[in-house]
């Protein structure tokens, strides 16, 4: 049996765990040194923390965070966060994230990628998509924590980025994301079938079921969210939790 990779997607203003609703709204969820501890016990396959204020604020995620991360975390973990130079990837990756995440510089320099790809390897870049729904002109990916849209459909964008050399995508609905309402899931099986990377799916999971979904329909090679992870149910009562081993197992393909 085949588990695909389980992705806590945790977000990070300033020295708290923070969870969105379609980017807006932000709920005070704990400490995030604390919330890694939990995630070790539970044998999380992965983490990734996005910085959501880096970018705005022109800086890059903080180094000493990634670093305690590092000292705590028993499995690979991806930042994100403000990482639009050579050296802002060095600085993370020395500091001790597998890999980064590149979300807006992407947007806005697209060579950028194939800069870092070249110098850092394919399997150190990962590019988060933010996509969103134009009302007149249907899906499009979005820079700037979804402020600032781009002219490229999201299958455009994955496909000039897997080019670029990036080794990931994550896929993100803006629209879905923290309504536990569900993955995007032609959104994501349109950019799973374009590209010849793994996709993670990211944005509206509130169930295993959306997961498993995630998976099955939407051929996501991976599968991340936030809400799911850290609140109980539909109710959001506060509480880390991750998947048992056993729980999400599908037949291999």
């Amino acid at each position: 049996m085949f588990r695909p990779r389980i992705i806590p997607v945790l977000l990070l203003k300033g020295d708290g765990l923070v969870k969105s609703v379609r980017f807006k709204d932000h709920r005070y969820i704990g400490d995030p040194i604390n919330a890694v501890r939990i995630f070790n016990e539970r044998e999380a396959d992965e983490l990734v923390f996005l910085d959501i204020d880096a970018t705005r604020l022109g800086r890059t995620v903080s180094l000493d965070f990634v670093r305690k991360v590092g000292e705590e975390a028993s499995m690979p973990f991806s930042v994100g966060g403000g990482i639009k130079t050579l050296d802002d990837i060095r600085w993370v990756i020395g500091a001790g994230a597998e890999k980064v995440v590149i979300g807006s510089q992407a947007a806005i320099d697209p060579e950028f990628v194939r800069r870092a790809s070249d110098e850092f390897g394919s399997s150190t870049i990962v590019v988060c998509v933010d996509v969103k729904r134009s009302y007149f002109k249907g899906q499009r990916v979005w820079s700037k924590n979804a402020t600032r849209p781009t002219y490229l459909t999201p299958v455009e964008f994955a496909t000039l980025m897997t080019k670029n050399g990036a080794g990931e995508l994550i896929i993100q609905s803006v629209t879905r994301d923290g309504t536990m309402s569900g993955y995007d899931l032609d959104l994501i099986g349109s950019v799973s079938s374009a590209v010849d990377v793994p996709v993670i799916a990211l944005g509206g999971a509130g169930t295993l079921a959306d997961l498993a979904r995630g998976h099955r329909e939407g051929h996501a090679n991976a599968l991340a969210a936030g809400s799911l992870f850290v609140y109980k149910d539909m109710k959001r009562g506060v509480l880390i939790n991750y998947p048992a081993k056993g729980e999400l197992l599908f037949d291999p393909d």
